[in-house]
């Protein structure tokens, strides 16, 4: 096959013509010059182009819909106007045959391959990680379910509903988990943020992502026929007021992003013109926090945010450990001992005793694959076939679970008791 010159498959020959005879041998000195590229599918005998040769017959195609020979509507480049129009065009327009040159789209990718297409569909949450069966508080399934249905048939009631459902309370209380556990039961799909994308270097990017992932849990709802929420965790640790913290530009424009939100629910910007048509489907909010009074007093009121505080009783702190133990065969009536044995703790107190009892297990099992000085060589540079050693889960017991309760008690005491910054800065308290 014979080879193609950069110079042939150019849209502008005349910018590698050289100054020479026409029917001379196209020839470059080596001297601070780079060698002419030659695409070729298979090896063959060089056949140098001319210039004259270039301008005389018809160019040489690399395709039928080859992006290089493209013309737009003004006979200007086609590649030239998309590169005008958008800011990065890999990410704009993706390899999608047809658009794209054919060369460049291949078969390992895939003939239409958008990747923002795909970044869009993983922008939701659908907890298949979540699997077995956990226990959901009844008042706080009711309050989730609530706040959801009210919203999607606000059209139908003739009320004020606030879009914001503010769930509080101390830590480590699963406000977080049981509100997943009622997604996956209800078959809600939601869109998720944290208190760490609040912040910004650039001025008002987090209150358009607010915006944005707003619209996107409303695509969800109208493409995908699925409900759809957008949920913030720990927004106090984002915009909240402790001490003398700051109120930087970014703390506002995002109060005033969820204010604007929660007064109209369907007309939301993201830069673009407003359109008669542009409306976008109501998306209930849901927010977590520890202490609400430090967000902005108009953000919190009633007519824009429901406030529910959640504070587990005993019977179902009993309920959501004994889930966590299920499988492995704790009953309920020493769940309900470890409980009265160590009262007034979160939930993560007992999810950490589960964890503290595998500390010795664990050690046991570096100790069969060779010990602490093996661990890089046996965890990172395992070679292809070689299987590291079965690691037996320890049989949890009441025992265990109470003596690892205790050594993490005597943490807490420890740490409350300490504090070191003290005894470092007691000069500054003269």
């Amino acid at each position: 096959m014979a080879t193609t010159s950069l110079a042939a498959a150019s849209p502008h020959p005349h910018l590698f013509r050289s100054r020479r005879n026409p029917n001379s041998t196209f020839r470059t000195s080596n001297r601070g010059r780079l060698q002419p590229i030659r695409c070729s599918s298979a090896p063959s005998s060089p056949q140098p182009a001319t210039g004259g040769e270039a301008e005389g017959s018809e160019r040489r195609r690399l395709s039928k819909q080859s992006s290089w020979e493209a013309q737009d509507a003004d006979g200007d480049d086609y590649l030239y106007r998309l590169g005008k129009e958008a800011d990065n065009m890999n990410i704009a327009v993706g390899a999608r045959a047809g658009i794209v040159d054919d060369l460049f789209v291949g078969n390992f990718l895939g003939k239409d391959s958008d990747i923002v297409f795909d970044y869009r569909q993983k922008a939701t949450r659908t907890f298949e990680y979540l699997q077995g069966d956990y226990y959901i508080a009844p008042l706080f399934l009711d309050k989730v379910a609530c706040h959801i249905v009210k919203n999607f048939i606000a059209h139908l009631l003739n009320i004020k509903i606030p879009l914001i459902l503010g769930i509080w309370g101390g830590k480590g209380q699963g406000k977080t988990f049981q509100t997943e556990l009622i997604f996956r039961a209800m078959g809600v799909e939601p869109v998720i943020m944290s208190a760490g994308e609040l912040e910004s270097e650039k001025a008002g990017e987090p209150g358009r992502l607010i915006r944005d992932r707003y619209r996107t849990a409303s695509q969800v709802i109208q493409n995908q026929g699925k409900l759809s929420c957008l949920m913030i965790n720990d927004l106090d640790a984002g915009v909240g007021r402790f001490g003398n913290t700051q109120m930087t530009v970014n703390n506002q424009i995002v109060c005033g992003t969820l204010m604007n939100l929660a007064d109209n629910p369907t007309r939301v910007s993201i830069g673009q013109k407003w359109t008669e048509s542009d409306v976008t489907n109501r998306v209930p909010i849901i927010v977590t926090g520890n202490d609400f009074s430090t967000l902005y007093a108009p953000l919190i009121r009633d007519g824009r945010m429901e406030k529910f505080y959640w504070q587990p009783g005993r019977e179902d702190i009993i309920n959501i450990v004994h889930g966590m133990y299920t499988k492995d065969g704790i009953s309920v009536e020493e769940v309900s001992r470890i409980v009265d044995t160590f009262p007034n703790q979160a939930l993560d107190f007992y999810g950490a005793l589960r964890s503290r009892t595998y500390d010795r297990a664990i050690l046991e099992w570096v100790d069969q694959i060779g010990g602490h000085e093996k661990l890089g060589e046996k965890l990172l540079k395992q070679k292809k076939g070689e299987k590291l050693p079965t690691f037996i889960p320890p049989k949890q017991t009441l025992e265990a679970l109470i003596e690892s309760g205790s050594s993490l008690v005597r943490e807490q005491e420890l740490i409350m008791n300490s504090k070191l910054s003290k005894e470092y800065m007691k000069n500054m308290e003269d």
